[in-house]
């Protein structure tokens, strides 16, 4: 093993909310824990694209505080200016007759003015986060820990995170942990769990290849500043509009509205499942991009048909189609490891909150070293954070 191997009670692969959140808990509770990031930055599809000298949200769209966690983090990201009310209101359009109506929220969906990753930065704060680090493999050893072996995955110096300062250093290539929670999509987990040597066993495998995910494709597009007065009067001041019975997109985003100030008009697009499917293996997604932009033309929308520049992402792990039935799927053979994310239920990131939540207190009850505090002070702690 190389000299640079840290040991640590717990290793947490995947900084999105669940692994952010469970990573978290586990820290309250007194262990010590570091949670491995293949990306460049914390909270995995909830995420934020600098893009044209702006900030757009390629992934999550926003926060929906109808869930009992989600409602929690929202009034602790409130409390901390982290978030802002967006719009108590989903438009949608009908394809087949273009016609835009509204169905309103019994309360906000709330939005950071800088980003929806600043949810994960700040679930993050005070973490040991190692950035651009792939768990390549996971073996466990005579000593009863798991040995996880990591490859960089940045062209530089690796990013590493500690109570919220990122600076540059080198960091393991070699991480080993007496528990491992495994939260990342599951069919990446699928690839990381399933040869022999680790022991998972079939039923276990079997549950997680049993979860099924839909892709998107991701477009930001960013307009001329000289539209913007044209775009404000619009006949239908949406913010937020899904689009039905469409093969092609199936929402359409004014993400500059997330930031007073902001003078381009930024606009995001969601593809279907399907339409995405068609480019699963495309190496040049600009095509893609171009059929979104003109299919909302011709569904009544043609401002939005010729931006002054886009991007184009392929989210293979957009939507989970078919989630897993329990709040975490988990093994204590050979040794403790448990799977946690958004897919295991339907709510995604209420999902994700509870996921994580209910990660950390099964590794804990493995280890019965700490006592488990009511959830209560959980937000208290993270709204206490300065």
């Amino acid at each position: 093993m190389s000299d640079r191997l840290l040991e640590f009670d717990v290793a947490v692969i995947g900084a999105g909310i669940a692994g952010l959140t469970c990573a978290e808990r586990l820290r309250q509770l007194g262990y010590t824990v570091v949670v491995l990031e293949k990306s460049r930055g914390v909270s995995g599809r909830v995420t934020t694209r600098r893009f044209y000298g702006l900030r757009a949200d390629r992934g999550a769209r926003c926060l929906d505080p109808s869930g009992t966690l989600s409602q929690q983090l929202v009034r602790v990201l409130s409390q901390q200016g982290i978030v802002e009310p967006w719009t108590d209101t989903v438009y949608r359009l009908q394809a087949s007759d273009g016609q835009i109506s509204p169905q309103p929220h019994w309360c906000p969906y709330y939005a950071p003015p800088t980003g929806m990753n600043a949810v994960g930065k700040f679930l993050s704060r005070h973490l040991e986060v190692w950035l651009n680090r792939r768990a390549e493999s996971l073996t466990p050893t005579g000593d009863r820990t798991w040995h996880v072996q990591l490859k960089a995955t940045g062209e530089e110096a690796n990013p590493f995170l500690t109570q919220g300062r990122q600076v540059e250093i080198s960091t393991p290539e070699e991480v080993t942990a007496k528990a491992v929670v495994v939260a990342i999509p599951a069919p990446q987990a699928v690839t990381l769990l399933e040869s022999p040597d680790k022991g998972m066993g079939d039923r276990f495998l079997h549950h997680l290849r049993s979860v099924q995910f839909d892709p998107c494709i991701s477009t930001i597009a960013v307009y001329p500043a000289s539209r913007q007065a044209q775009f404000a009067q619009r006949p239908v001041q949406w913010r937020s509009l899904v689009v039905s019975q469409d093969p092609y997109l199936s929402w359409i985003g004014w993400d500059s509205s997330k930031r007073p100030g902001s003078s381009p008009p930024v606009v995001v697009f969601h593809s279907t499942p399907a339409f995405a499917r068609e480019y699963w293996s495309a190496k040049d997604l600009e095509p893609a991009a171009r059929q979104l932009l003109d299919r909302t033309a011709e569904l009544g929308l043609p401002e939005l048909r010729d931006p002054e520049a886009f991007q184009v992402d392929l989210w293979r792990y957009a939507f989970c189609q078919r989630p897993w039935i329990k709040p975490v799927l988990s093994t204590a053979q050979p040794l403790p490891l448990v799977c946690a994310g958004d897919w295991c239920g339907t709510a995604q990131i209420e999902t994700a909150l509870h996921s994580g939540l209910e990660a950390a207190s099964w590794v804990n009850r493995q280890f019965e070293q700490f006592p488990l505090p009511p959830l209560a002070s959980f937000w208290e702690v993270l709204a206490a954070v300065p």
